[in-house]
């Protein structure tokens, strides 16, 4: 192979995928004969120092890795990653893009139709239930929106420290709860002129959804509550439900640190009116641009995101993967250390899944816009003149970013 004797470096953000890839990197150097050198940066680090390089013209990195809800459309803008097409007819049979699901797919293909980057990992956000809780009072697990509002208030029972329901209630982190009602009442971010719809019918009901079940059902002070405080007062026992990330599953399960191992339940987002959707956040994997490995840098990322490190992934915990095939293989499934719910609620709602946030440029502003919207509103405020004011101060920066649909 031409690329033997190549040496490529890979820039990772620091989390479970990260670390898999690098401990496996030696058996993808013994199968090409390509070395690879490797770092893992945590998040925000990552976020700053890929961009100063790719600004630049030159990157120290012939692959990267990426967060699509915050990264996607920044790096389209720039074309800083190859487009990746042209590599799949040479491809061999087993990378098998078909087995990319359509969420992962989604997120690696731009506008303009190039796939710049391979999905690696995909995070739905699902319902996480005390089944102890709902068996007591003999409540069936919620399919719809409607269902959900009447279990929180059957199961909310303050004089025994319970809440009926509990989610992300600080600023910015809880826009993620309200686009997940949101798109399960039909809601789009943007439309096609590029005016926001965060105000429309679907945004008010959303928002009203969110509001209602944190503030009646949810817990004192829950205005301050992160992904952290609601899956902490979960893995309590002291609260009946709880909806987020799916890679939030692990220490539910671990009897050091929760009192419910074996009481929880996991389903798929209910469905809104519009539908069953799950939101979805994600990761993968592109090739520099300036890359002078480009060939080689290929063979990584069809290496990392194909099916025997997607079944690893799967295997070890470290995270949801973004092809079909492992949660159809049986001794992965067999060897899984989180029950098999969760699985099914995971594999379940990446079939109808949609990005959690806009695909926009100035994500991070828009979740702290939105998030201070969202807080007033648990604090009293009108659910209507919140989402106008939050629409009029955003489309603004919106426009500054130059979108196109």
């Amino acid at each position: 192979d031409q690329a033997a004797g190549k040496k490529l470096e890979i820039h990772l953000i620091k989390n479970p995928r990260g670390e898999l890839l690098q401990r496996n990197q030696k058996e993808f150097e013994e199968l090409t004969g390509i070395k690879v050198g490797s770092e893992q940066v945590p998040e925000q680090q990552s976020r700053q120092k890929t961009v100063i390089e790719f600004n630049s013209g030159r990157t120290s990195f012939d692959v990267v890795h990426l967060s699509y809800q915050a990264q996607k459309k920044q790096f389209a803008k720039g074309k800083w990653l190859e487009d990746l097409r042209p590599y799949f007819a040479k491809a061999p049979a087993e990378f098998d893009f078909k087995d990319f699901s359509t969420g992962g797919v989604s997120y690696a293909t731009q506008n303009d139709g190039r796939i710049d980057s391979l999905p690696l990992n995909l995070d739905p956000w699902i319902l996480y239930y005390n089944k102890e809780l709902f068996a007591a009072k003999n409540i069936a697990p919620p399919k719809t929106f409607a269902e959900l509002v009447t279990a929180a208030q059957k199961l909310h029972d303050p004089s025994k420290g319970v809440v009926g329901m509990v989610g992300r209630g600080v600023k910015n982190a809880n826009v993620l709860l309200w686009t997940s009602f949101f798109l399960g009442y039909g809601g789009t971010f943007i439309d096609t002129l590029g005016k926001l719809q965060t105000d429309s019918p679907a945004g008010i009901q959303a928002a009203t959804l969110y509001r209602d079940l944190l503030k009646n059902t949810g817990p004192a002070g829950v205005a301050g509550f992160n992904w952290n405080e609601a899956q902490s007062l979960f893995l309590q026992g002291r609260a009946a439900m709880w909806i987020d990330g799916s890679g939030f599953a692990p220490p539910l399960e671990d009897p050091t640190k929760s009192k419910i191992v074996g009481k929880v339940g996991y389903a798929e987002m209910p469905a809104g009116p519009a539908g069953q959707i799950s939101g979805l956040t994600g990761d993968g994997l592109g090739v520099s641009a300036f890359s002078p490995n480009k060939d080689a840098a290929w063979l990584y990322t069809m290496w990392a995101t194909g099916k025997v490190m997607q079944a690893r992934m799967l295997l070890t915990g470290a995270g949801a993967p973004a092809r079909s095939s492992p949660y159809a293989n049986k001794e992965i499934v067999a060897g899984q250390k989180l029950p098999a719910a969760w699985l099914q609620a995971v594999s379940d709602a990446i079939k109808r899944s949609s990005p959690i946030l806009p695909v926009i440029e100035p994500v991070n502003e828009f979740r702290d816009v939105y998030g201070i919207a969202l807080t007033n509103m648990l604090g009293g405020a009108d659910v209507k003149t919140e989402l106008k004011k939050a629409t009029a101060e955003f489309q603004p920066v919106l426009n500054k970013s130059g979108w196109k649909s």
